[in-house]
């Protein structure tokens, strides 16, 4: 274990490097994964019985569940999805795979087209606009004017029809032909299976839809708040940390959200061990740290930490 910590400090380590998987007959890396696998289980459960049982579920206990199906969306795609893309969590491919499709039918869209998404965001980082675009199709400021981020309200609400599903398919088509077939795969199963499920019981399906569509919604707010206040020009403060515990535990740790785009390939039961070993430096180099969880970071009115760091300080760190 300290020669782990160690090796973050050395400077020949890459930011994706990761220490070498232990042996497991279930698991890849640990049997803590057994946590966000029956998170996983459950969800799907959960969104089947909210569409099978529409008809037998009185209004006033259903329209709660809905939203709680919502929540649940942003909960997936940043805890258990996000943390499945850069630690897939078992030994064996197909079954890895097949959470992949898993995913896709409680989320709504390919896990492996999300993966490429995302991995393209760790490259960019939240970056700013240049030669009239960003790296990171994600990135706060590609929508924004004069340098700045864009609103809240437009990248809450916009985010969900500005994916370019085509650009990501070329990209991953011309680097990686096997992988871009799965994204064709999981696409499609997702609208056989949306549509056999319309075709069953439209009423249900038409009464998802705009929690569905909330959902999305939800985790970009949540994506925003990961990175306003955050400094695109420094690799340790390019996300925004919250150490909120039961957000934490609830999100298998993604408040340490600064930590993780330090160290995206580091497991999400290491993030407390990697926060210890490097908040010298953040607080040198101004890592922003809310109280509130992600999604309520509105209502943090700290100024961004890295605005209060003396430019030769961060240089000298």
């Amino acid at each position: 274990m300290r020669r782990i910590v160690a090796s973050l400090h050395r400077p020949d380590i890459q930011v994706n490097t990761i220490t070498s998987k232990p042996r497991r007959l279930f698991f890849a890396y640990t049997a803590w994964d057994a946590i966000p696998v029956l998170m996983v289980l459950g969800h799907a459960a959960f969104l089947a019985w909210l569409f099978f049982g529409f008809h037998r579920t009185p209004w006033w206990l259903w329209i709660p569940c809905a939203c709680v199906y919502s929540v649940s969306i942003s909960w997936s795609i940043n805890s258990t999805s996000h943390n499945f893309i850069h630690n897939p969590f078992f030994k064996w491919e197909w079954l890895n795979r097949a959470y992949s499709f898993l995913f896709s039918l409680t989320d709504g869209f390919s896990q492996e087209f999300y993966k490429h998404v995302h991995l393209r965001h760790h490259v960019g980082n939240m970056d700013r606009v240049k030669d009239g675009t960003t790296i990171d199709p994600l990135s706060i400021y590609r929508h924004g004017k004069d340098g700045q981020p864009e609103s809240v309200w437009t990248y809450t609400f916009y985010s969900y029809f500005r994916d370019d599903i085509g650009e990501c398919y070329r990209r991953v088509k011309q680097k990686w032909p096997h992988l871009a077939r799965w994204i064709r795969i999981e696409i499609a199963t997702v609208v056989v299976i949306y549509l056999a499920c319309l075709i069953y019981d439209w009423r249900a399906f038409l009464c998802l839809v705009p929690f569905y569509y909330l959902g999305h919604s939800l985790s970009s707010l949540n994506g925003y708040y990961e990175h306003l206040k955050g400094d695109p020009d420094q690799p340790i403060a390019w996300g925004v940390s919250t150490y909120n515990k039961l957000y934490n535990w609830i999100w298998l740790y993604n408040g340490f959200h600064a930590e993780h785009h330090y160290r995206p390939k580091l497991h999400w039961t290491r993030m407390v061990e990697l926060r210890d070993a490097i908040r010298d430096e953040q607080r040198a180099k101004g890592v922003h740290v809310m109280n509130w969880c992600h999604a309520l970071g509105f209502m943090d009115r700290q100024p961004p930490a890295h605005t209060l760091v003396e430019p030769a300080q961060t240089r000298a760190a």
